[in-house]
């Protein structure tokens, strides 16, 4: 019989052979991350790196050619590789913090646990092994580790985290130092100008404190490539406590001068947030629906648009302070003004040379990176 004689398959019969080698890709996943684990405890064991970028290069290269060779797009077949290799990685990520039990034994107060951020840090506490001792004004009720008010939770403590609003930060560390809490403190405040004289005095008065801002939101599931500043307020040895939290993350870790972190994080934060508010106010305004533009727009579009779509999403209070009261705001939000208004009278003078030189301009400065 040939084959131009034979009768298709019918789509119902399709189906259940696509069917079929989904729950195969699955299960291979499911077994790629077996192996994966099995290979995280081993660099472990012997005192590797998680990440090998060589290895990672490797593989994709691996798969690309593969790809070619099957009929299939390489591009479908690295991006299919990446996911999977990210999975990897964070899966190793938080069993390398489990098994350090960095801190079995010891006890752990997050207050402002029940916000976005004081869930991530409670979580990744927990898989390290600490016992946990939430805090929240917004819970319902108190429970067995639950407490709507901090200062009905054990007094004994290793480890107090404020993820807090920063004017309930400043009380917080006065109360904290009042009190002769022993163990570590940290702050996780975006913002750090209006704290640097509470910080500075807690640690006048006993208190081993830290302050530390973590570059990610609280979606964030793999630390690799995610930036966590440390400042020193005066206790060198709390730094290195608090280092000592993500030294088995792949985060890059850096210390830096606190008086220098408002003046960084008004461009690294304050501008790219108060960019995308302004974008995607300008489009709540343009009287255009949302859908209307989303079902014609381009690959420029469609990245600025999912930028600005996790920012709307974010606390409007908690981006309000990183706005507020960051003393060096100002000048961010004043040169995004400037650089627009400079671009709206290139295109109204016709100047297409001045127009040129801002966009080498920015593109000789982002080839630095």
């Amino acid at each position: 019989m040939s084959k131009a004689d034979r009768t298709p398959e019918s789509i119902e019969a399709l189906r259940k052979r696509l069917d079929s080698i989904d729950a195969t890709l699955v299960t291979l996943a499911a077994e790629r991350q077996r192996i994966v684990s099995e290979i995280g405890r081993s660099k472990q064991s012997e005192g590797r790196q998680l990440r090998d970028f060589r290895r990672e290069r490797e593989v994709l290269d691996h798969v690309r050619a593969r790809a070619l060779s099957e009929g299939l797009d390489p591009e479908l077949a690295e991006d299919l590789l990446k996911r999977l290799i990210e999975a990897s990685l964070t899966r190793q990520e938080q069993e390398r913090g489990r098994l350090s039990g960095r801190g079995s034994g010891r006890r752990a107060l997050v207050i402002g646990a029940a916000g976005r951020l004081g869930r991530w840090l409670s979580a990744f506490l927990d898989n390290q092994g600490f016992d946990l001792l939430l805090a929240d004004p917004s819970y319902a009720l108190d429970g067995e580790n639950r407490f709507r008010d901090w200062r009905d939770a054990p007094k004994h403590v290793d480890l107090v985290v404020l993820a807090t609003p920063i004017a309930v930060t400043a009380e917080l560390l006065e109360a904290l130092a009042a009190a002769g809490h022993p163990g570590l403190v940290i702050d996780v405040a975006s913002i750090k100008s209006p704290l640097i004289g509470p910080l500075r005095r807690a640690t006048a008065a006993g208190l081993s404190v830290c302050s530390v801002h973590p570059m990610f939101g609280p979606s964030t599931q793999l630390l690799s490539g995610r930036h966590v500043l440390f400042m020193d307020v005066g206790c060198p040895a709390a730094v290195d406590q608090a280092e000592a939290l993500f030294s088995e993350t792949m985060a890059e870790l850096k210390r830096i001068d606190i008086e220098q972190h408002d003046r960084l994080i008004a461009w690294v934060l304050g501008l790219s947030h108060a960019l995308n508010i302004a974008f995607f106010s300008a489009l709540a305004e343009s009287g255009v629906p949302a859908e209307e533009l989303a079902s014609l727009s381009s690959t420029t579009f469609d990245r600025q648009l999912a930028i600005a779509r996790d920012v709307a999403s974010e606390s409007p209070e908690l981006y309000f302070e990183i706005q507020r009261l960051n003393e060096h705001g100002a000048v961010s939000r004043e040169a995004l003004s400037s650089a627009l208004k400079t671009l709206t009278e290139r295109l109204a003078q016709d100047d297409e040379a001045g127009f040129r030189r801002l966009m080498l301009q920015g593109r000789d400065y982002l080839e630095k990176l």
